[in-house]
């Protein structure tokens, strides 16, 4: 059974690389959100395997509804995805729950291990 996962990125282009990497191997993408109160909706609707999550959105940031998320379903599985230089925020994410991080520009080969880590 492949495994379902939730992209959110405020960037279209981002979630298109992110769900092209994904979908070349193997993963069912299904849905994508642009802000993080679009990500709890998404997350709440769809049940995902595991979320994809950039920390820094519009309307509602990673952090914010990582933990929005972790409130609902302790056990919701979240990479979260920053660019260069966010190093405190990632130990926050890591702090509330994330699974992971992966650092923008986004490299195949690393987000593949990172959900596959993240899954289990």
């Amino acid at each position: 059974m492949s495994r379902r996962i939730l992209i959110v990125d405020d960037a279209a282009f981002m979630r298109m690389m992110i769900k092209d990497i994904l979908t070349k191997n193997g993963y069912d993408v299904v849905g994508e959100a642009a802000d993080g109160l679009q990500a709890v909706e998404k997350y709440s609707e769809l049940r995902p395997d595991l979320v994809t999550m950039d920390i820094t959105m519009p309307e509602m940031d990673g952090i914010a509804a990582l933990k929005a998320i972790k409130s609902t379903d302790p056990n919701a599985t979240v990479i979260m995805c920053s660019a260069m230089g966010q190093q405190a925020m990632v130990i926050d994410a890591i702090q509330a729950g994330a699974k992971d991080f992966i650092v923008k520009p986004f490299q195949a080969d690393r987000v593949i291990e990172a959900i596959q880590k993240a899954l289990g």
